[in-house]
């Protein structure tokens, strides 16, 4: 409820990402209340306690995470091939 109060605008698709990877090792995922959203330009991610299940999750919405920065007026972010893929739409 926190994060929905300071939030200017949510994202539900990364919650949903979120609960959607959980589901696969998880059957309670579908409890969990991983939200996403933005106040000004900041991305604010709520992720699970757990290091296994944070791993996972930001596995999950991490390929949109440096685009959505991006389009918050952030950075563009650049990566090594070390670094998980990220994605950005053709025309940018």
């Amino acid at each position: 409820e926190a994060t929905v109060a300071v939030c200017d605008r949510l994202l539900p698709g990364f919650g949903e990402a979120m609960r959607a990877e959980s589901l696969k090792s998880v059957p309670t995922a579908i409890l969990s209340r991983q939200i996403a959203g933005t106040r000004g330009a900041s991305l604010i991610i709520n992720l699970p306690g757990k290091p296994g299940a944070i791993e996972e999750c930001l596995r999950a919405v991490w390929p949109a995470v440096p685009y959505c920065v991006e389009l918050l007026g952030g950075p563009r972010l650049q990566f090594t091939d070390a670094a998980p893929r990220s994605h950005r739409p053709q025309s940018t």
